[in-house]
């Protein structure tokens, strides 16, 4: 269950950095008010672990089997 949750938060901040990228919009501030509300720094540090859980994917055999 943690992998798949892992994984969505990091695809969410994929599809945030292709807005950057691409549009020079930031989803996740537009929603919460600005890049330094707190609501975005949460959000931009639970997207942070997630990408850190998601490394250990990476050497995991069973990773998303379940």
């Amino acid at each position: 269950m943690w992998d798949k949750i892992a994984l969505a938060l990091v695809i969410i901040g994929a599809l945030n950095w292709g807005l950057i990228g691409i549009f020079s919009f930031d989803l996740v501030a537009w929603i919460s008010g600005g890049s330094t509300a707190w609501l975005a720094r949460i959000i931009y540090t639970l997207v942070g672990l997630a990408g850190l859980w998601c490394i250990s994917l990476l050497f995991r055999r069973d990773a998303l089997d379940s």
